[in-house]
């Protein structure tokens, strides 16, 4: 899915993406569903804050692997420089510099690459649900291009 750079594309990919998760069965009531949800909310914050090309969409793909348990996200903006890395918070951050910190202890894996098909890079995490949240459908995905959100903040 496509959705604007904005705050408001990102609480929307946010929501969406909660939608996909109770459909593939991972409940609005789970704890992996408000797990996964806040790895959603940090990346894609992240792209709109750190990745922003003005006039350009940030990408969110998201996957179950149901098989392995495991859903996989993974969002791509348009920013070529700016290394994400996981940094201790000082003292003087009250409200930010704590994203990929959180992503690091929730997720079961995470790491970059650069966007191959343009300048970019690809955030992504991997989560590994636990025996009470997992789905019994086959692997699923959600298409990068399936939708398109655009929204003003």
């Amino acid at each position: 899915m496509r959705f604007s750079s904005t705050p408001r594309g990102a609480r929307l990919a946010r929501h969406l993406a909660g939608q996909r998760l109770d459909a593939w069965g991972i409940p609005y009531d789970c704890e992996a569903h408000h797990t996964l949800a806040l790895i959603v909310g940090e990346l894609t914050a992240n792209a709109v804050r750190h990745g922003l090309v003005p006039g350009r969409d940030f990408h969110l793909a998201l996957a179950l692997d149901a098989t392995a348990a495991t859903v996989r996200i993974e969002v791509t903006d348009t920013r070529a420089e700016g290394v994400p890395a996981v940094t201790a918070p000082s003292a003087d951050l009250r409200d930010t510099g704590r994203g990929l910190l959180l992503v690091e202890n929730l997720a079961d894996r995470w790491a970059w690459r650069p966007r191959p098909d343009g300048p970019g890079k690809t955030v992504w995490a991997e989560y590994v649900l636990p025996p009470g949240c997992r789905p019994t459908a086959v692997t699923s995905s959600c298409p990068s291009s399936a939708a398109t959100a655009r929204g003003n903040s």
